[in-house]
């Protein structure tokens, strides 16, 4: 029982942090660029809203919950699965915890905060786009690595702990 619930842990870790992948990917691949190519005005205010909407998101829910799902995991890989196992979740839990989480308390977050205190048609937060955008993108693009190389992670672990079944 026990054995089939850390598998299935090991799965769900998979998909939500390859969905966290997917929605850093998107916002590197073309939203930023959507954004900036915008008249200014336009991609700062929609960019402020997008920041006050994610905060009551499911992405919300899922950013902040693996980084305790990734705690939980590597703690149970560490001491109850074998050295196998164990690496591919420390491993995990560490690109998520420092790549997505740090980055993005450190990096990201503020520049978003600073973004917010800007009325949207000032001179201020004209000036402030383009090196926000820039900035904030070049973030985002270690965010979607770093929870890639910890979907990968899980995944690698669950295939090892699937074929021990």
């Amino acid at each position: 029982m026990i054995e089939q619930l850390f598998e299935i842990s090991l799965i769900a870790a998979t998909l939500a942090t390859g969905l966290v992948a997917g929605v850093f990917l998107t916002f590197s691949d073309f939203v930023m660029r959507a954004l900036a190519r915008a008249e200014p005005a336009a991609g700062i205010e929609a960019m402020q809203i997008i920041n006050r909407e994610v905060y009551r998101s499911l992405f919300m829910t899922l950013l902040i919950g693996l980084t305790i799902v990734s705690i939980l995991l590597a703690v149970a890989g560490i001491f109850l699965v074998g050295l196998d196992v164990a690496l591919w979740l420390v491993g995990a839990a560490g690109s998520y915890i420092v790549g997505v989480m740090a980055i993005t308390a450190r990096k990201n977050v503020p520049m978003n905060q600073r973004l917010d205190r800007m009325q949207h048609r000032s001179a201020d937060a004209r000036a402030y786009w383009t090196t926000y955008t820039r900035d904030w993108t070049r973030w985002n693009h270690l965010r979607w690595v770093a929870a890639l190389a910890a979907a990968i992670g899980y995944l690698g672990a669950t295939v090892i702990v699937a074929g021990q079944v």
